[in-house]
């Protein structure tokens, strides 16, 4: 039995071997190389090698293709360095008229609203008092001048004593005070513009009885206004006297009045750190109002054909002891266009367009967009189709 069981090991064993050996031949039939693999294999090979394909070769082509952008030519502008406020209309002079003595008003000679001249008299107070005590006081006067004349008279022939003559004398000066007192109230009864102005609407009514400092009626000047507006302290250093202003109001829309600085207020206010400022304006036909809205246009620079380009085409870049800024100039290099990293020195920046001081030319293209792509120096670069020019 023994001797049975182990032909049937035997058996098994060669069974098993013959069918590795049957697995084996089948799997070299099925991946065995060709004659037409092996020339595309050595023809795919040596392609790889004339096109830097390869591991190698793929960073070779991945250099070599161009990024694409959108560029700008750098444009010469005319640029204005200015600062916008908002502010209001003052007159160049207001007052209100009022009387200095009490009395009854006798006369209205204005309209409201009229224009007068200086020295035209508006309001009349009933000035019957002072007119007797003007008399009064004139014939007072008169006596006293009669008695220092004949005092005088009768010292040169010795008959009156000096400190006679003298008592006379001052009686005069007191008499001649008491003269101009009561002429000065007569003159003081009148009301008079003080200055050339358009009256406003008047206070009293005729027969009111009016008191010293009582309002009686404004009045202002209103030929040659006031512009009055605060800007930012950041501007202190720039503002300056007589500095063109730009004045205009929605109220009149289609005009635009222009101004000068007149007054800078010395103090800055510490709530708004901003100052005061005041322009006067030409105001002949009364267009502008006291009290009216206006827009001011403070210009500190006008630059001609400053060179400008988009604000997108700044790149700033940290350095020590502030921050540096760059374009990627695009330029044409042997037969390539390439984007040259270039530091700018910058200007103004007025409605999207940042000017140039130094670093480039008129008619340089600039990258606007896609620069986040390059991230070396003179990488080269496909302009897109459509960007601007």
């Amino acid at each position: 039995m023994a001797q049975a069981m182990k032909q049937k090991f035997v058996v098994w064993g060669v069974a098993a071997a013959g069918l590795l050996v049957l697995g084996a031949a089948a799997y070299w039939w099925q991946h065995r190389p060709s004659a037409a693999a092996n020339v595309a294999g050595g023809a795919a090979v040596a392609d790889a090698a004339a096109s830097g394909a390869g591991p190698s070769g793929a960073k070779a082509g991945a250099r070599a293709e161009a990024i694409v952008v959108e560029a700008a030519p750098v444009k010469p502008a005319d640029l204005v360095d200015d600062v916008q406020a908002v502010g209001s209309i003052l007159a160049n002079e207001a007052v209100v008229l009022r009387p200095e003595i009490s009395g009854r008003v006798a006369q209205i000679r204005f309209t409201e609203g009229q224009r007068v001249r200086r020295g035209d008299a508006l309001i009349q107070l009933d000035d019957s008092v002072p007119r007797a005590e003007l008399a009064q006081a004139e014939a007072q006067l008169a006596l006293a001048r009669s008695n220092f004349d004949r005092t005088r008279d009768l010292a040169k022939q010795g008959f009156v004593s000096e400190s006679a003559q003298d008592q006379t004398a001052s009686a005069l000066k007191v008499q001649d005070a008491a003269r101009v007192l009561a002429q000065t109230k007569l003159e003081k009864s009148t009301i008079r513009a003080p200055f050339d102005g358009v009256v406003g609407v008047r206070l009293v009514a005729i027969g009111d009885y009016v008191k010293e400092g009582q309002d009686l009626v404004p009045i202002q000047d209103t030929a040659t206004v006031k512009a009055e507006f605060r800007v930012p302290e950041r501007y202190l250093a720039q503002l300056k006297a007589g500095q063109r202003v730009d004045v205009d109001s929605d109220a009149l829309a289609q005009r635009r009045f222009s101004a000068r600085v007149d007054f800078i207020d010395p103090r800055i206010d510490a709530n708004a750190r901003s100052v005061l400022v005041r322009a006067r304006v030409a105001n002949v036909d009364g267009a502008l109002r006291p009290g009216m809205f206006v827009r001011a246009r403070l210009i500190f620079d006008q630059r001609s054909k400053a060179l400008t380009v988009p604000e997108e085409a700044i790149v700033p870049a940290p350095a020590a002891g502030g921050s540096r800024n760059f374009v990627y100039r695009v330029v044409e290099t042997g037969g390539q266009t390439r984007a040259m990293r270039t530091e700018v020195e910058l200007g103004l920046r007025r409605d999207a367009v940042v000017e140039i001081k130094r670093g480039l030319s008129a008619g340089d293209r600039v990258v606007t967009a896609g620069q986040i792509k390059l991230r070396e120096d003179g990488m080269t670069v496909q302009v897109r189709s459509g960007a601007r020019s």
